[in-house]
């Protein structure tokens, strides 16, 4: 095949770009990244895919990347070599180091689990790094312990791995004395927590104090944390279908007993509901992104 031929003099790539001439002739000079053509007279010419590479950096440093992280994040990612998808990448990277992280998971290799993440938290905030990787992460093991494609002691290691590395991120957190506090407890039966703990964790990041009380709780029990804490808010998590019909009842009853309380209902288990119980349960469902529970807290503060 034969080599893609420059299009674009430097001046007229400065001038799409918005970046400076000598900027682009320092990045390649010091980080040897594209390697413009020459025509006859020595002068650069651009390709389009150099164009869309440099777009894709530009992206990245308008986002808070430095130049040496953005192009960090080009090369481990592979994009390097896939120039043609540079400007249509921008989910590309977090995707990749989703399939790292669960197949290290998978292989029981922790190191490598921990390397993966840390390098999403080196190019990604929290919010990112937790609701887009490794809630990938974890509803793709739970789709793959469902399905019998893998064994409970890889489900288990994957979950202890993420659990640890959410806790600590979580509890570090301060919270904010003025806002309500909440209680984050799974549904009944229900011993998937990771929906949960990002939640629980996107919830922090705001400055929420949360009482996290995870799974294996009794529901009379949440009843007495409910007294205790007399929280604004409790969200309740549910992960498998055969859990929610007891949720929802539990829902119900917790709706009638603790009236001043605002009940959250979140997790996988909530597709399978049917229209009737959508419409129902509508004001209680917060939903599946950041957007829609951003929403959801907004309209009842």
């Amino acid at each position: 095949m034969s080599e893609p031929k420059g299009k674009y003099n430097i001046k007229a790539v400065s001038q799409m770009l918005g970046i400076q001439a000598g900027t682009l002739r320092a990045w390649e000079r010091r980080y040897h990244i594209i390697a413009p053509v020459r025509n006859e007279a020595g002068h650069r010419l651009y390709t389009e895919e150099h164009v869309k590479l440099l777009k894709w950096l530009i992206q990245k440093i308008n986002k808070g990347f430095t130049i040496s992280q953005a192009i960090n994040l080009l090369e481990n990612s592979g994009l390097i070599t896939e120039t043609s998808n540079h400007s249509e990448s921008e989910g590309y990277f977090d995707d990749e180091l989703a399939d790292k992280l669960l197949d290290a998971l998978m292989h029981f290799d922790e190191n490598s689990a921990h390397e993966y993440l840390n390098q999403a938290f080196s190019f990604y905030s929290i919010d990112k790094v937790v609701i887009d990787i490794l809630g990938a992460v974890l509803v793709r093991t739970g789709d793959l312990w469902e399905r019998k494609k893998i064994t409970s002691a890889h489900e288990h290691f994957a979950s202890s791995f993420l659990r640890s590395r959410i806790g600590n991120i979580m509890h570090s957190l301060p919270t904010n004395s003025y806002l309500p506090k909440v209680v984050a407890v799974c549904g009944p039966n229900e011993l998937h927590e990771f929906g949960l703990l990002i939640f629980t964790l996107y919830l922090r990041r705001k400055g929420y104090e949360v009482v996290y009380l995870g799974g294996s709780i009794a529901p009379e029990d949440v009843d007495i944390v409910l007294k205790e804490v007399n929280p604004k808010f409790l969200f309740l998590s549910c992960t498998l279908g055969m859990n929610l019909p007891e949720t929802l009842i539990l829902v119900d009853r917790l709706i009638n007993e603790f009236p001043t309380v605002e009940i959250g209902v979140g997790g996988n288990a909530l597709q399978f509901t049917t229209q009737d119980q959508k419409d129902l349960y509508q004001r209680h469902i917060v939903g599946n992104t950041k957007a829609e529970w951003d929403s959801w807290l907004e309209s009842r503060m």
